[in-house]
């Protein structure tokens, strides 16, 4: 599995949303105006990766069910 191309992209998608969790959270505890806006970026831009990390992991279990 670990060579399945499809597989290491859903693993770099999953990667990429705990990364920018992680950051966006980091970034509530700080005060400012600045840093309340550069939280609320981060979790928007980990809403898209999270939806691209779902498509791509439907997409993987829909050709794993087809044999592929």
């Amino acid at each position: 599995m670990l060579q399945d191309p499809l597989f290491i992209l859903v693993a770099i998608a999953c990667i990429a949303v705990a990364v920018i969790l992680i950051r966006g959270i980091s970034s509530f505890g700080k005060e400012g105006v600045e840093n309340a806006k550069r939280s609320n970026k981060f979790m928007q831009w980990r809403l898209i990766a999270q939806a691209v990390a779902i498509v791509l992991i439907l997409i993987f279990v829909y050709f794993r069910r087809q044999g592929g």
